[in-house]
């Protein structure tokens, strides 16, 4: 773990952000007083999403899905007063 000052951490965020990768934790200073600290995410939030359209072929809806619907559509349009 070290210490870093802001003016530092700003010159050197290549060099940081690589031993923050590598496990490592900065603490980052204004003026020698932390108001920071960084460190690596768990791996548990590293994980993959699953693919975009991963469940295309299980899920279906019905043919008027897109159509409007009058009811809502009257809800929805402006009204002459």
């Amino acid at each position: 773990m070290e210490n870093v000052n802001l003016y530092e951490f700003k010159s050197h965020f290549s060099e940081y952000a690589r031993r923050v990768k590598e496990g490592e934790t900065v603490i980052l200073c204004e003026r020698n007083v932390p108001i920071a600290e960084i460190r690596p995410i768990s791996k548990k939030h590293r994980e993959l999403r699953p693919a975009p359209g991963l469940y295309r072929e299980q899920i279906s809806v019905g043919e008027d899905f897109f159509n409007s619907d009058a009811e809502m559509a009257q809800d929805f349009s402006p009204t002459a007063d």
